[in-house]
This record gives C-alpha cells, structure tokens and sequence, in this order.
C-alpha cells in the first residue's frame, strides 16, 4: 500500500489506501451520471444508468470499512467527544457548501415540477438554514415540493445517516465483539434483502424522503452496510491483486449501468440485483481495492485525484442536476440535444469540486481542527 497521503488527509491520520479512495471517487461519477438522467426518466423503469443508486451503498460500507481501520485502535486515549469532533470537521463543511449552492441556485431552477417563483426569500433562508445544519424538512418546509428531506440539495440525507452511523459505531458497534458484529451484518442483511425483493419498489432507491418506506429502506441501507465495511476492516487480510484499481472501477461502472431488471411486473428480481450488489459484489471489490496497490505514477495520481474530489463533488452536483432538469423540461430537449449541457454539468461539477476542496474545505478543516480539536483535549 503506498504511503503518500491525498489532499483530503491530515497529518494526524493513519495513511491512506490509494485505491479505495479511487474507487470512492468512480462511485461518486457514477452518482452524477445517475441524477443527470433523471431529467429524462418517467420512473426508476427507464431511468440510464439505473442502478447508479447502489453508489450510496458502496459509500457506506467503505465508510465503515474505513472508520474501523482508522479508529478502532485508538479508543485507549482518544473520547466519544473527540471522534464526534473529527468527524464533524470531516463531513460538515461540505454539507454546508453544498446547502449554500443549493440557495444560490434555486431561483434559476423554476419548472413546471417544481415552481420556485412561489417561494419567498424568508423561507428559503429558513430551508438553507436547516440544510446546513442537516435537520430533515419536514412538508411545511420542503420548499421545493417533491418530498425531499433536503430540497436544496437532496445528496445530503445520506450525510445525515452517515453521521447516524458514525454516532452508532462511537457508542455502540465498536464495543461489539467481531462474531456480535457479524451477527449484526447477518441479520441486517437479511432485512435488506427482505426490504429489497419483498418490498414496494423493487429496490433499494430509498432514504431521501421523510415517509415510512423511505426511513425503514434509508435504516436498513444503513444497518446492513456501515457494520459490514467495519466487519470487513476486522477480518481484512490482503490478497495478491493485480490492476485492482481498474477492475474496480470497470465493476462499479458495469453494476450500475445496467438496465432495471424483471420490469414492473417482477419487481423482485431487481431487489434480488441490489440485494447482490449490495451484500456481495460491493465487499468484494473493497476487500480488492484494499489489497491493491497502486504501482505507477499515473494510477496513483488517478486515485489521488479521484479520492480528493469525491466527496466534494458528491456534495455540490446536484443543485446543478436541478437547473439541468428544469432547462431539459423547460425547452422539452431530448439527451442528444442537451449533450453539450451535460458535458458542462459534469465537468463544471468536477472543477467546482477540486476548487471547494482547495479554497474552502480543507481551509476550513484546518482551522476547525486548530480550534476544536485543542479545545477538546484541553477539557478531556
């Protein structure tokens, strides 16, 4: 495993694997490949890139995977308040980025599905606020209409169960013994595969909404995946792997692009291709990932790259999907037609990301760690 640390690292922190944070950053693509066809979906059906949903999933075992190897040796000397603290410096300062876009924006996003004309200013304050401080938008303040918990930037209700994970492994799932922890995975993963097969959609494409399918769907992602990834870093021992990077990122762009399976008349089998994915296939490639090492200059630089920019453009693309799905709509434009604004999407999101991370995030975390952190130890 190389030794060289990506931007997105502190000095503190145990070094990276390169090509996990490759991966990460493929997923993260494949996110905004995903939300960019929605534009042109009548339902999850026929929406490209169909499974680009499943990228959540994979970012929560990583997670997981990730927590237990950087934290699980340190409980003798560092608290509860000192990990809760690291981890808000990590995560917040891009949920809050990515709510203040989502404002900046909104007013450009007008569409017959959404009439943000309608909007005033005070409420639109009241909705950034909230975002910023992850608090769900419950209908009388779910400006936008569509049932997000967040309608100025609908990624960040999965930072809201990753903090929740997070939370749950400093009080609860780090304590467990390594046969309680797999036990935990087992019984999950049968309830997401119940959720999966047996439930209302057919899949797991759920989480973002404040209704009962949506939080038990967004629960069990969680439940299954975060413990997994911790369970995965226990028992982890490296095998010899050639060109893990590009397998991986080969696998992850093939499992999310292919068509819904079974169509509307045989839900479950799709359920049974997430539950797969998801249970199987996403461990798998970690565990290779993990294994792998970056052998040339340019996959490192690849992976580099890949892994500082994939949380930040994870969390600043989609105010953009909404201005592109309300242009698409607007000016009834078919995909080859709104090709060159694509392009741009992806790209722009790309730029904005790597220039967040380098003027705004890591700035900001370096000033937050100064401050709190000392300030924790100070009164520890």
């Amino acid at each position: 495993m190389s030794t060289s640390k990506p931007a997105a690292a502190f000095s503190n922190t145990k070094p990276h694997y390169p090509i996990l944070d490759g991966l990460r950053g493929v997923a993260a693509l494949t996110v905004v490949c995903f939300h960019l066809f929605e534009a042109f979906a009548t339902s999850h059906l026929d929406q490209k890139i169909n499974h680009g949903y499943l990228a959540v999933d994979f970012f929560f075992i990583l997670s997981g995977f990730v927590m237990g190897y950087a934290y699980d040796d340190r409980w003798k000397t560092m608290t509860v308040t000192e990990f809760v603290t690291r981890r808000f410096i990590r995560l917040h300062p891009m949920v809050v980025i990515g709510a203040v876009i989502g404002a900046v924006l909104f007013y450009f996003q007008g569409c017959a599905t959404w009439d943000v004309s309608q909007v005033s200013v005070p409420s639109l304050l009241v909705a950034t606020l909230i975002n910023a401080f992850l608090i769900p938008a419950t209908p009388g303040f779910e400006i936008r209409g569509v049932g997000e918990m967040f309608p100025l930037n609908g990624p960040s209700w999965s930072l809201l169960f990753e903090y929740i994970g997070n939370l749950g492994y400093a009080l609860f799932l780090r304590k467990l013994s390594t046969n309680a922890l797999a036990i935990v995975v087992l019984l999950a993963g049968f309830g997401l595969a119940a959720f999966a097969i047996l439930g209302p959609y057919g899949d797991i494409c759920v989480g973002f909404s404040l209704t009962g399918e949506n939080i038990i769907g967004g629960s069990l992602r969680l439940l299954f995946a975060f413990p997994a990834g911790l369970l995965l870093s226990r028992v982890f021992n490296p095998v010899p792997v050639k060109g893990a990077f590009w397998i991986g990122s080969l696998a992850i762009g093939i499992l999310s692009a292919l068509p819904r399976m079974g169509g509307s008349e045989h839900l479950w089998m799709n359920g049974l291709y997430d539950t797969f994915c998801v249970v199987i296939l996403f461990p798998v490639l970690i565990y290779l990932g993990a294994s792998g090492k970056t052998t040339d200059q340019l996959s490192t630089r690849i992976c580099r790259f890949l892994g500082d920019i994939s949380y930040p453009l994870y969390m600043v693309h989609y105010p953009f999907i909404y201005w592109y799905y309300a242009w698409v709509k607007n000016e009834n434009l078919t995909f080859p037609q709104s090709l060159p604004g694509a392009v741009a999407l992806v790209m722009g999101s790309i730029l904005l990301a790597y220039g967040c991370l380098k003027l705004y995030d890591e700035p900001v975390r370096r000033f937050l760690t100064k401050r709190l952190l000392r300030v924790s130890k100070t009164v520890r």
